[in-house]
């Protein structure tokens, strides 16, 4: 992930003017919270989460033939 550095704001910042924060997440899509001026939080849009979050059949049935290869054993004794 690539970080705009006119979107870091720090926690004091942070804390005394919250709409700054929200502004540049308008602005840029994110901000990013620093802490001892290290990166400690993101805020990014609701929408871009929820879009993130979907994920494909393909993606899904990959995931469960991970978890079923892992668990194979558990699986066989709940079919029972």
């Amino acid at each position: 992930m690539l970080v705009d550095t006119n979107s870091m704001v720090s926690m004091t910042e942070a804390n005394q003017n919250f709409s700054k924060v929200a502004k540049l997440v308008d602005k840029n899509g994110s901000a990013i919270i620093l802490k001892n001026n290290a990166p400690k939080y993101i805020i990014l849009e609701y929408k871009q989460v929820e879009q993130e979050s979907e994920v494909s059949d393909e993606e899904l049935l990959l995931i469960s033939k991970k978890f079923i290869g892992k668990n194979r054993e558990a699986y066989e004794v709940l079919a029972k």
